[in-house]
């Protein structure tokens, strides 16, 4: 039950994030704001786990851990955080939600191949309304380009956004079975953030002395900086929620339940950013449909059956899993 607590707290400060990522890159770029979000981040997780008494536990790590770890921050914090933060720049975070939960896919195929977690009847159904919501926008895409051509703040690069949604999905939905291979329980979990920031810091480090990611760190403005600054230290608080609960509970959980990001990012979306997203009914109902294929990921045969008291002939069709 904590796990799920902290799990839903953690999904509530990302989608608030993702609404202020998307005012910020309107005039800043991806890289701008993931070279930031770096050292800010590796400092907030140095300095909660020095607080708390767990900067010393890096040194207890594995050779084995520290490369999942390490890992894990390299994939999830650059490459997928840079490849998001191109889709919520070109579409907009309602556009690019859908296409984004498809990282639960990516975890859930991990998950049972390398930590032998189980699919069942129910994880199925998620799965198919997951992979429904993306579909949805399709069979809409010619109505929805009428609509957003209407725009004149939005006119999103959907080529483009889609392209680098489906790139992050590898990323993060990779990064959470490599952090929960990592970590043995919750008392390794602010040490382990502490590696993985560490890691991807090293790399953008390096990345920085290409003049290119260099010269559009330059030219970033004083308020994109703040916009920027606020996301990674509220991005900083996010990752260490999840990593706190993918320290306790299973990643076949914890992932379902971080899709309720999308419901707080609409919300933060509709007051921060209404010029420069879409709310058309496609993309909500889309939104909606992804979610509910997360939730249903998130339950088991038991939970189903006692909270909507299900007539007893499902249960042989509700007790399938698979690998059995």
């Amino acid at each position: 039950m904590i796990g799920v607590l902290i799990t839903l707290l953690s999904a509530t400060t990302f989608g608030i994030n993702h609404a202020m990522i998307r005012r910020g890159v309107i005039s800043g770029t991806a890289t701008q704001a993931v070279v930031i979000s770096m050292p800010l981040g590796l400092a907030f997780f140095a300095v909660v786990a020095l607080l708390m008494g767990q900067l010393g536990v890096v040194a207890q790590f594995s050779p084995f851990a520290l490369c999942m770890l390490a890992a894990a921050g390299i994939v999830h914090f650059v490459f997928g955080r840079y490849c998001a933060y191109r889709a919520i720049a070109a579409m907009g975070v309602n556009l690019a939600t859908p296409a984004t939960q498809w990282s639960m896919l990516v975890s859930l195929v991990l998950a049972m191949s390398f930590l032998n977690e189980k699919l069942d009847a129910v994880k199925l159904a998620g799965i198919g309304l997951i992979v429904l919501g993306p579909a949805l926008l399709a069979a809409r895409h010619s109505r929805r380009r009428a609509v957003l051509a209407a725009s004149a703040t939005f006119k999103p690069r959907l080529v483009e956004g889609y392209t680098f949604a489906f790139l992050a999905c590898l990323g993060w939905g990779s990064s959470p079975v490599l952090v929960r291979a990592g970590l043995q329980g919750p008392g390794q979990a602010l040490a382990g953030g502490v590696v993985s920031y560490a890691a991807a810091t090293l790399v953008i480090a390096l990345l920085m002395l290409v003049p290119g990611p260099r010269r559009d760190l330059a030219s970033m403005t004083v308020r994109n900086l703040r916009w920027f600054s606020g996301t990674s230290i509220l991005t900083a608080v996010s990752q260490m929620l999840l990593y706190l609960a993918m320290a306790i509970a299973p990643v076949i959980v914890v992932q379902p339940l971080l899709r309720f990001q999308t419901l707080a990012s609409t919300i933060a979306g509709w007051y921060l950013n209404r010029q420069h997203e879409s709310f058309d009914r496609s993309v909500l109902w889309a939104i909606g449909v992804s979610m509910i294929g997360a939730v249903l990921l998130a339950l088991d045969r038991q939970m189903l059956m006692s909270a909507f008291d299900l007539p007893d002939w499902l249960a042989p069709l509700l007790a399938w899993r698979w690998p059995g």
